[in-house]
């Protein structure tokens, strides 16, 4: 049984950065690369053209506009790769990328530069891409008072860096995964009752809102409670139970209107969010309704990797 204790009041989820939770996804994922270039084998070809005392510099460039993520990551890749170099950063993630401007330089064995080359322009080309996606979407609706939240759409073992580059074009992290977060859905309306008969949104969200701080064995509980509504008669039932959030799902814009009317006249003060159909052109009207926050998977699972280069500086033998 749970153990029930005082819940801290909830705020919103963590934000991504480049903390050990990070560097330990970044690690296995080089790792995995690593295996996919090398598979327990050698860079056959960079061993057979180049010498192994070759030492030279590189710098990468952007060869595109953009924002800036993944440099923070570069220690890892380099130290999983075991290689012989050293590193220079230019710009700080979430600065903008110039065109032909150098990021980072990279100067040691010509070997290693050229064996991790790929997984390096991999890594940063994909988080810089969703962050300059991002930097757009804020961009979008800056003048209004609405933040853009990412999602769990992202790609598989990615995700904390992919929400990491999210934090970096100016956005905000939604929960990381499963276990920072209740987020109750529709499904779980339909499957939590009995007799084939699902439970109400409030009598669902007054449920997550008791195992808040909650114990089992040496887990707690998290402090948010989000709930996803598909209509205003169940975001009226619902906002006396003051959850934390209350997801506005595929609403037209003038239900979105109307659902800030209502939780505003209700004094509540639950955040809404909205969800669904959120792309640039339609951004800047969904703010308009005055929600608090709207979610996009389309911040990941949409962006385009930044071109990236890896421009030769000078080489010598020794």
């Amino acid at each position: 049984m749970h153990e029930q204790s005082s819940p801290k009041v909830a705020k919103d989820y963590r934000t991504v950065t480049a903390d050990s939770l990070l560097e330990a996804d970044v690690r296995s994922l080089v790792r995995l690369a690593i295996a996919e270039d090398l598979r327990d084998s050698i860079d056959w070809t960079t061993a057979c053209m180049i010498e192994s005392e070759n030492r030279g510099g590189c710098q990468i460039v952007s060869r595109e506009e953009g924002v800036c993520s993944g440099l923070a990551t570069l220690p890892w890749v380099l130290d999983e790769f075991d290689a012989d170099l050293d590193l220079e950063l230019l710009l700080r993630d979430g600065q903008r990328l110039t065109p032909g401007e150098p990021i980072a330089y990279l100067r040691g064995s010509v070997r290693d530069l050229l064996t991790s080359e790929r997984t390096i322009l991999n890594i940063l080309g994909r988080l810089c891409g969703i962050a300059t996606l991002t930097a757009r979407f804020v961009e979008a609706i800056s003048q209004s008072q609405t933040r853009v939240y990412d999602t769990r759409k992202t790609t598989p073992g990615w995700r904390l860096l992919e929400k990491y580059a999210v934090h970096c074009g100016g956005a905000h992290n939604h929960r990381s995964g499963l276990y920072d977060g209740f987020l109750i859905k529709d499904n779980h309306l339909a499957l939590a009752g009995k007799d084939g008969n699902p439970v109400s949104a409030r009598t669902a969200a007054e449920k997550a809102l008791q195992w808040r701080g909650s114990k089992i064995e040496h887990l707690t509980a998290p402090e948010m409670v989000e709930i996803e509504v598909d209509s205003l008669e169940q975001l009226k039932d619902v906002l006396p139970a003051q959850p934390s959030i209350i997801l506005l799902d595929n609403f037209s814009l003038e239900d979105l209107r109307n659902a800030v009317a209502l939780r505003n006249e209700s004094g509540s003060a639950v955040e809404l969010e909205a969800s669904g159909n959120v792309r640039l052109d339609t951004l800047p009207a969904i703010a308009a309704t005055g929600v608090d926050r709207i979610s996009s998977g389309a911040l990941t699972h949409q962006a385009t990797s930044i071109d990236l280069g890896l421009d030769w500086l000078e080489t010598q033998a020794r």
